[in-house]
C-alpha cells in the first residue's frame, strides 16, 4: 500500500494530527496524508488528501524520505514530502485533534512505528 505524508513546516515547528480511536493505529499522533488511488501518482494524492483533511492547497514541497514498513497485517510504503508552502490555514476538517508542535518537543508524543524514523531526523535536522 502506498501513502502520501506531509510534513507540514512553519516557524520551527510542525503540523501533526491525532488518529481516530477507531482506525488502525488509532490515539496515535500522525503526519497529515493517505492512501495513492489505483491510477495515481503520489503527488497527485498528496495535494488531495492534505486538502480533504486539513484543507490547504500545496504551493512549495519537496521529496524527503521513503519509508517501508512491515506491520504485520500490512506492507505499507510512505512517502514523506516536506510542505514549505501552501495556502489556506490546516485544520482537522475530518473532525481530528490537531495541533503545531515545536520540533523538539515531538518525542512526547505517539507515533506509529513507521513515522518513528522521521520524528528523529526531524528533531536532529531542525
Amino acid at each position: 500500500m502506498k501513502v502520501a505524508v506531509g510534513i507540514i513546516l512553519r516557524d520551527n515547528s510542525v503540523f501533526v494530527a491525532l488518529r481516530n480511536s477507531k482506525q488502525d493505529q488509532g490515539g496515535l499522533w500522525e503526519f497529515p496524508g493517505g492512501k495513492c488511488e489505483a491510477s495515481e501518482s503520489v503527488e497527485t494524492a498528496l495535494v488531495r488528501e492534505l486538502k480533504e483533511e486539513c484543507g490547504i492547497s500545496i504551493t512549495g514541497c519537496d521529496f524527503f524520505k521513503t519509508i517501508s514498513h512491515d506491520y504485520g497485517d500490512k506492507l505499507v510504503e510512505l512517502f514523506f514530502y516536506k510542505v514549505t508552502g501552501f495556502d489556506g490555514e490546516p485544520v482537522g476538517k475530518e473532525g481530528q485533534e490537531v495541533r503545531w508542535v515545536a520540533f523538539s518537543d515531538l518525542m512526547s508524543y505517539g507515533f506509529p512505528e513507521a513515522n518513528k524514523q522521521i520524528v528523529v531526523e526531524l528533531m536532529t535536522h531542525y
